[in-house]
């Protein structure tokens, strides 16, 4: 007679609780849940960057050095272009300060692109007062460059025939208040609109200095960092 103790029960699984209970299983599973996504990241299409618009003239100006600098040092990169005078007592502090933030989310993509503020006042923004500007705004100068020239048709001509954006003439009067006294100062028209280039010198887009536009050109500078122009 047999022992009731001794008596052992096998029970028989099915094929889902041994397929539960596979170490082949678990592998499969793991590589899948994580390695999908990986892949399809992976193959995923980057959207396309703005089309090319027109060519910028080729030109060569003065850096905040004092040296000359034009868009022979820019092939290659990506650049965003930008207009102000150091003496603007309304829109330019504002740009400055986007620009300084654009230039810190910058970082990432290295020497593949650049920032180029081109003065609109080249009379007054000799070199010194452009390095100093520079200084103002923490300016990295293997990334943003600030640039004048003696000749003021030149730059006019550039920046309305080339970037076509507005530049003045002339000056005109600006009352306001400033450490709580009313001031006096002079203003001259010129875009606040921020221009992006590509790595052949054609402009792609324009932008204004809005927190969706900003992240809009971001996006863009990006895109067009990160493969060669055609």
């Amino acid at each position: 007679m047999t022992s009731s103790s001794s008596i052992k029960y096998v029970r028989d699984y099915n094929r889902i609780e041994k397929l539960v209970f596979s170490k082949l299983f678990w592998l499969i599973f793991v590589s899948l849940a994580f390695g999908y996504p990986l892949v399809r990241s992976m193959l995923r299409e980057l959207p396309p960057a703005p089309a090319p618009l027109y060519k910028v003239p080729e030109f060569e100006l003065i850096n905040e050095f004092g040296k000359t600098f034009g868009s022979k040092n820019l092939e290659g990169k990506a650049y965003l272009a930008s207009f102000v005078f150091t003496s603007c007592p309304t829109t330019c502090p504002g740009q400055m300060e986007r620009l300084q933030k654009v230039q810190k989310r910058m970082r990432g993509l290295g020497t593949n692109v650049a920032i180029v503020t081109f003065t609109v006042d080249p009379e007054y923004d000799t070199p010194k007062v452009l390095h100093k500007f520079a200084r103002k705004y923490q300016s990295n100068p293997f990334i943003w460059s600030f640039l004048t020239t003696k000749d003021w048709d030149q730059m006019n001509k550039l920046v309305v025939k080339g970037f076509k954006v507005p530049m003045g003439s002339g000056k005109e009067k600006w009352t306001g208040q400033v450490n709580g006294e009313e001031v006096t100062m002079m203003d001259i028209v010129h875009s606040e609109r921020l221009v992006l280039v590509d790595q052949k010198g054609f402009v792609r887009n324009y932008y204004s200095n809005n927190k969706d536009a900003i992240n809009k050109l971001m996006i863009d500078v990006g895109l067009l960092a990160n493969r060669p122009a055609k």
